[in-house]
C-alpha cells in the first residue's frame, strides 16, 4: 500500500471510529436513566430495562440483513447510510409520548445502528493484512470505547439537567452529522471504494450463513461472544442505578464514574502491541477473564462508591482484552463472506446482551445486586479460561 493510501485508509479508519462511537453510545445511552423512566413512565426496573433489551434484540436480528447487503454494495457506503438512518430512532425516542413508544424507537434505533460497527469490523478485515488487524481494530475500538462510556454520561448528565428527552434530541445530531460526513468520505476516499467481489454464495442469505456455522472455530467465538456480552454488560447495565440508588450519587456522577471502564479499554488500546506480545492470545483470554471477575467482587464488596473507579477500570481492561482477540478471529472465521460472518458476531454478542439485561433485572428483583455481582464474577473466568484452552488448542492445529 503505497503512503498515500495508507493515508487515506487511516482516515478511513477514523471516521468509522467516530461513527462506531454514536453507535456505543446509542445503545448505553439508557442505562443511567432507568430510574427517571420508572418514575416517568410509572413502571417497574424490569418494565424500563426493556429499553435496553429491545435496542440489543434489534441489533442482533438485523445483522441477518446487513452482512450479505455490505458484501454486496460496498460496506463503506452502507455504514455511512445506516447512520443516517439512526437519526430517525433516535428522534423518535426523544418524542416518544408513552414507554412503548419508546420501546418502538429504541428497536428501530437498533435495528439501524446495527450496520456500523459490524461492518466496519469488516471493512477492516477485508482491507488489512491479519498480522496488522489486530492493531488496526485496537485503534478502531478507541470510537467504541468512548461511546460506551460516553452514552453512559451523555444519559446521566441530560437526565439531571434538561431532562432524558434531550440525551435523544442530541444522539440524533449527532448520528445527522456523522453520517453526512462518513457519505462523503465514501465517495472521496479511494481506500473505501473495496467491495467483495468472491461471488461465493452470493444471493444466497442462508446459505452464506450455514457456510460460516459450517466452521467448528466459527461456532465456538460465536457461542463465546454469546455469554461474554450477556455477563459483561447485563451486569454492566444496572451499575449506574446502583451507584444512584444506594450510594446517592447524581445519575452524572454515576455515570461519570462509568468512565474508569472506558479507561480500561482505552489502556488496553494504546498498550496492545504490548499485551498481544508479552502475553499472547491465550493469556489475554485467561488474563482478562479474572480481571473482570476481580472488579465485579470489588464492587460487590465496596462500601463506599469510590471502589466503583478501580472495579469498573478492571472490568473494562478485562473485557477488551477478551473482546478484542474474539473480534479479531471473527474477522477471519469466514473470509469468503465475511460480512457474514461478522454481522453474526454481532448478533451473538448483542443478543447475549438482551438476554443478560433481562437475567440481571429479575436477579436484581429478587436478590439484590450482590448475588448478580457474584454470580458474573463467578462466570466469567470461566468463558475467559475457555477460550483460552480452545485457543491454545486451536494454535497448536
Amino acid at each position: 500500500m503505497s503512503e498515500a493510501l495508507a493515508a487515506h485508509h487511516r482516515r478511513a479508519v477514523m471516521l468509522l471510529s467516530v461513527a462506531a462511537f454514536a453507535s456505543a453510545a446509542a445503545a448505553r445511552l439508557c442505562d443511567p436513566m432507568l430510574p427517571d423512566l420508572a418514575r416517568s413512565f410509572a413502571a417497574s426496573p424490569t418494565a424500563v430495562a426493556s429499553v435496553i433489551s429491545s435496542f440489543a434484540i434489534a441489533y442482533g436480528l438485523s445483522q441477518a440483513l446487513f452482512g450479505p447487503l455490505g458484501d454486496r454494495v460496498g460496506k463503506y457506503r452502507l455504514i455511512a447510510l445506516t447512520t443516517l438512518c439512526s437519526t430517525l430512532g433516535a428522534l423518535g425516542s426523544a418524542l416518544a409520548a408513552s414507554l412503548d413508544a419508546l420501546v418502538v424507537s429504541r428497536v428501530l434505533l437498533g435495528a439501524t445502528a446495527a450496520g456500523i460497527i459490524p461492518l466496519s469490523m469488516a471493512w477492516i478485515g477485508d482491507t488489512v493484512p491479519y498480522e496488522q488487524r489486530q492493531a488496526t481494530l485496537a485503534r478502531f475500538l478507541g470510537g467504541q470505547i468512548l461511546g460506551s462510556v460516553g452514552g453512559q454520561f451523555i444519559g446521566g448528565a441530560f437526565t439531571d439537567t434538561l431532562g432524558w428527552r434531550w440525551a435523544f434530541a442530541f444522539l440524533a445530531v449527532l448520528y445527522l452529522l456523522i453520517g453526512i460526513v462518513v457519505l462523503l468520505e465514501s465517495r472521496a476516499n479511494p481506500s473505501t471504494q473495496h467491495r467483495q467481489t468472491d461471488t461465493y454464495h452470493q444471493g444466497l442469505l442462508l446459505g452464506q450463513a450455514a457456510e460460516v456455522f459450517a466452521q467448528p472455530w466459527a461456532r465456538l467465538i460465536l457461542s463465546i461472544v454469546f455469554l461474554e456480552g450477556m455477563l459483561v454488560f447485563g451486569t454492566l447495565a444496572f451499575v449506574p442505578s446502583y451507584l444512584h440508588q444506594h450510594f446517592g450519587l447524581s445519575l452524572t456522577l454515576a455515570s461519570a464514574a462509568m468512565a474508569f471502564f472506558g479507561l480500561g479499554g482505552l489502556s488496553y488500546i494504546f498498550a496492545a502491541r504490548y499485551f498481544v506480545r508479552r502475553l499472547g492470545e491465550v493469556g489475554l483470554a485467561m488474563g482478562g477473564g479474572v480481571l473482570i471477575a476481580l472488579g465485579w467482587l470489588i464492587l460487590a464488596w465496596g462500601s463506599t462508591w469510590i471502589w466503583a473507579l478501580p472495579a469498573s477500570y478492571l472490568v473494562g481492561l478485562g473485557f477488551y482484552m477478551v473482546h478484542n482477540t474474539l473480534q479479531t478471529h471473527a474477522t477471519q472465521m469466514a473470509p469468503k463472506v465475511r460480512g457474514t460472518a461478522v454481522s453474526l458476531f454481532a448478533s451473538s454478542f448483542f443478543l447475549g446482551q438482551a438476554l443478560g439485561v433481562s437475567l440481571a433485572a429479575q436477579t436484581l428483583t429478587a436478590a439484590g445486586i450482590v448475588p448478580l455481582l457474584l454470580l458474573a464474577a463467578l462466570a466469567t473466568p470461566l468463558v475467559g479460561g475457555t477460550l483460552a484452552w480452545r485457543l491454545a488448542r486451536h494454535h497448536r492445529a
